[in-house]
C-alpha cells in the first residue's frame, strides 16, 4: 500500500506538534508543582499581610537641596510652610493610608517621636488622604506630632516623589541631608543620632 507524500507530511507535522505540547506541558506542570519557586532574593515576612517591592529608587533624591517653600495644609485648615520654623531640625515623612509600607512605619515614627522628639520636630505630610481618614489613621498608630496635607501635591512635586514613604532629613538651614524610603524604629533613630 503506498502511502502519498501528503499523508507523511500531516502524520510528521501532527507528531511533531503533539511533542512540542508535551513538553511545553510538562515543563509548566513541572513549574506548577514546584514546591520552591526561583525567587530573586529572600524576604522575611513578619507579620501576614499584603507587602509591596520597596520603590526607593523611582524617586528623585533631593538630599543636598533645601526644603521646599511650599505651602502645606494643616488640619486646621491654616498654612504652614516648613522654611517658617527651622530651629530644630526636622524629620518629613511622607505616607498616605492606603500605602502598605506607610502603614508598617507610622507606629515606628510615633515611638521614636515620643522618644526624642524634643530634639527633633517630626512632620507627617499626607497628599491624598482627607483630613478625617489622615487623623483617624494616625491616631491609630500613637501620632502625635504635626501633620499636615498636601492636597494639591505640590510638596510632593517639587522633591520628585512618585513611590511612598520617604522621609526628608532637614537641617536648621533648611537644607535636605538626607532622603531615605520605608524606616523602621531603629533605623530612624541611628539616622537622626548620625545626621542631628
Amino acid at each position: 500500500m503506498a502511502v502519498s507524500r501528503r499523508t507523511l507530511l500531516i502524520a510528521g507535522g501532527a507528531g511533531l506538534g503533539v511533542a512540542v505540547i508535551s513538553v511545553l506541558g510538562g515543563t509548566w506542570l513541572e513549574a506548577a508543582l514546584d514546591d520552591e519557586p526561583e525567587v530573586d532574593g529572600e524576604v522575611l515576612l513578619d507579620e501576614p499581610g499584603i507587602y509591596q517591592q520597596p520603590l526607593d529608587d523611582v524617586n528623585d533624591d533631593v538630599s543636598g537641596e533645601r526644603v521646599p517653600d511650599v505651602a502645606l495644609e494643616a488640619v486646621d485648615g491654616g498654612r504652614v510652610r516648613l522654611t517658617d520654623d527651622t530651629t530644630q531640625p526636622m524629620v518629613v515623612n511622607l505616607w498616605f493610608s492606603n500605602c502598605p509600607p506607610c502603614q508598617r512605619e507610622l507606629e515606628d515614627f510615633a515611638d521614636v517621636h515620643d522618644e526624642i522628639g524634643d530634639r527633633v520636630r517630626f512632620v507627617g505630610v499626607d497628599p491624598f488622604d482627607t483630613v478625617e481618614t489622615m487623623l483617624r489613621f494616625a491616631e491609630a498608630r500613637g501620632v502625635e506630632y504635626e501633620l499636615l496635607r498636601d492636597p494639591e501635591r505640590t510638596f510632593t512635586n517639587e522633591i520628585g516623589v512618585v513611590a511612598f514613604p520617604v522621609t526628608l532629613f532637614v537641617d536648621t538651614d533648611g537644607r535636605i541631608v538626607r532622603q531615605t524610603g520605608e524606616l523602621d524604629a531603629d533605623e530612624l533613630r541611628d539616622a537622626i543620632d548620625e545626621l542631628f
